[in-house]
């Protein structure tokens, strides 16, 4: 199957998804800002740069359907190039923050947040180095399996944090491996971008008793 073209690709976007003029005129400047330097910063797959609206702004915005509480803090755990928690930001959700300790990726999302005037905190550094505090949601794209997820977010934890992460043909397989340690509900929803793909939402996180 030929992949989409940019406009192609744009148009499905648009089509899954009703968003105001300014805010697809953002995604777009958006866009601009990762292909001016996904050369040098690697910030996605060559592959997909024909591609970003559907494999990076949609397979992130859906996301947005999945957050209960969207007033309080997102924390976008390993954002990379922002996703998805800039997109998120784009659309609207008002508390974002982005963990990344990769420096130059943190230049880029910092010049981003400026020039987009997003109301984003940025975190620049190692999910587990970010200081304590109670998050809304955490969502992460592809950072962890999620046992690992889970350890690395502790600090980030609370009774009423709720997880959303997306994973991809080995979802069931780290999800078993996560509750010989974890305890949690856990709900799954298809992911709009991808037939092989999960998304967990995971409420109720507690460490499992002996």
């Amino acid at each position: 199957m030929t992949a989409p073209s940019p406009a192609e690709s744009r148009a499905q976007f648009l089509a899954a998804l009703s968003v105001s003029r300014e805010t697809e005129a953002r995604l777009a400047r958006y866009e601009a800002l990762i292909l001016a330097r996904n050369q040098s910063l690697g910030l996605i797959a060559n592959s997909t740069e024909d591609q970003i609206w559907t494999r990076h702004f949609l397979d992130s915005a859906q996301v947005a359907r999945l957050i209960l509480h969207p007033q309080d803090s997102v924390v976008d755990l390993g954002t990379g190039a922002g996703f998805p928690g800039l997109v998120l930001a784009i659309l609207g959700l008002p508390k974002i923050h982005l963990v990344e300790n990769n420096m130059q990726k943190v230049a880029f999302l910092r010049s981003v947040v400026a020039d987009l005037a997003l109301p984003i905190t940025i975190h620049a550094r190692k999910v587990e180095a970010v200081k304590p505090f109670v998050a809304g949601t955490l969502v992460s794209r592809a950072l962890k399996p999620l046992d690992q997820l889970l350890d690395l977010s502790r600090n980030l934890l609370g009774p009423s944090t709720v997880c959303i992460f997306p994973k991809g043909r080995r979802a069931e397989e780290e999800l078993r491996v996560a509750e010989r340690r974890w305890q949690m509900t856990v709900e799954r929803f298809t992911s709009l971008t991808s037939e092989d793909s999960t998304i967990f939402r995971l409420t109720k996180i507690t460490t499992a008793t002996a």
